[in-house]
């Protein structure tokens, strides 16, 4: 492992053990879908074995085979409609909290839980912090749709493509048996109304926007010496 990809690693294991710090007993915890959560949960597994009694929502079935790995004792939104607290990843932050998520095709999962969750951590290393938000978004669509998605979503000034599949013919298909179509902009330079206007689009299911969670995020920057911590009281106006 080189220098880059090794301090890469330190801050993303720092971020993710400090998400699951912030843990507390009895709470019910929303577990996002990433490398930097994996470190989020060996952490709480850690905790667990310690004592600590939890139940986490995976938010893809990757991340749920790796929390019953790691003795992580699972539940649903249909159980716990309304969670104590969710920790996720980001592909990119922007300085008033927008995301872009969606790498991992868990977007869709991951807003439901974000959205049922009192709190929203989200862990990042310093490159995931951008001063505007440009990474592709990925789009969620119901195979039905996806051609008449695409030509609304071209109206928007993106190049819109259907993510492949690696190791796997075809497209990528979701957790939800849909497809991932990665919207490609120039810029981004208003991300809520670009994520309002995407989910009008017939046959969307969701995009990897996140722009309405600022008031309750908590965003963990990660570092080999000390964690930044920022929330909505950080943001300039």
């Amino acid at each position: 492992m080189d220098e880059k990809a090794r301090a890469q690693t330190a801050s993303k294991s720092a971020a993710g053990f400090r998400a699951a710090d912030m843990v507390e007993d009895e709470m019910v915890v929303g577990l996002g879908t990433g490398s930097t959560v994996f470190y989020m949960i060996e952490r709480l597994s850690a905790r667990i074995r310690e004592g600590l009694k939890v139940s986490g929502i995976p938010t893809s079935y990757q991340t749920a085979i790796r929390a019953r790995e790691y003795g992580i004792p699972l539940t649903t939104l249909d159980d716990y409609p309304i969670i104590d607290i969710a920790i996720d990843g980001a592909d990119e932050v922007d300085p008033h909290l927008n995301l872009i998520k969606g790498r991992g095709a868990a977007h869709t999962r991951e807003k439901c839980v974000a959205s049922a969750a009192f709190r929203f951590v989200v862990v990042v290393d310093e490159q995931k912090v951008v001063p505007r938000l440009s990474a592709p978004v990925p789009v969620e669509v119901i195979p039905f749709a996806v051609r008449p998605a695409m030509s609304q979503l071209r109206e928007f000034g993106c190049l819109p493509v259907i993510r492949e599949g690696v190791k796997k013919d075809g497209p990528v298909i979701t957790d939800n048996g849909n497809f991932i179509v990665d919207c490609t902009f120039s810029e981004i330079a208003r991300p809520a109304e670009l994520e309002d206007a995407i989910a009008r689009i017939p046959g969307v299911v969701e995009s990897g926007l996140f722009c309405g969670f600022a008031e309750k995020t908590t965003l963990i920057v990660g570092n080999e010496k000390k964690c930044r911590i920022i929330t909505s009281a950080d943001i300039v106006p």
